[in-house]
């Protein structure tokens, strides 16, 4: 199947999460903006790309309706019902929902922005790791947009 392309973006692409969005801070989602949908559902995957082949999931949600914005400070409960329905996932802390960037002291790290945009509720179970949606999204993604990147070092 065919993708569409999605725009992602956040207040500070290409450039420094603010500490709120941090460890070091409040440790709270940021807001994400989402253009040229033309799907029902969405789902994020927000990673730091430590190695040619090693990703950290920061966060997974699935299951929501598209919407051109997602508000910052989603609650971290595996189902949601404010301020939309939506599932999350196990992020690779073991914790379910957002954990922002907290690399190692010294280390500058780069974390992508990840949407993508399904035709159907993919149904799998809330607290599921990165692998079960990734499978899940398998013949469902018709949209896709990865272009918000950001950084962080402590």
């Amino acid at each position: 199947m065919e993708t569409e392309n999605l725009f992602i973006s956040i207040d500070f692409d290409k450039g420094d999460f603010p500490r709120k969005h941090t460890c070091d801070g409040e440790d709270i989602s940021p807001v994400i903006h989402i253009d040229r949908i033309h799907s029902p559902y969405l789902a994020i995957i927000i990673d730091d790309r430590i190695g040619p082949s090693e990703r950290f999931t920061h966060w997974l949600i699935w299951d929501f309706e598209s919407r051109p914005t997602i508000p910052e400070k989603i609650p971290r409960a595996a189902v949601i019902t404010e301020p939309f329905t939506a599932v999350q996932g196990t992020n690779d802390f073991g914790t379910t929902g957002y954990r922002g960037p907290c690399p190692p002291k010294g280390e500058v790290h780069t974390y992508y922005f990840n949407v993508y945009g399904l035709d159907a509720i993919l149904g799998i179970p809330p607290g599921s790791k990165r692998d079960v949606l990734e499978k899940a999204m398998e013949g469902h993604m018709v949209q896709y947009g990865g272009q918000a990147i950001a950084t962080y070092s402590r």
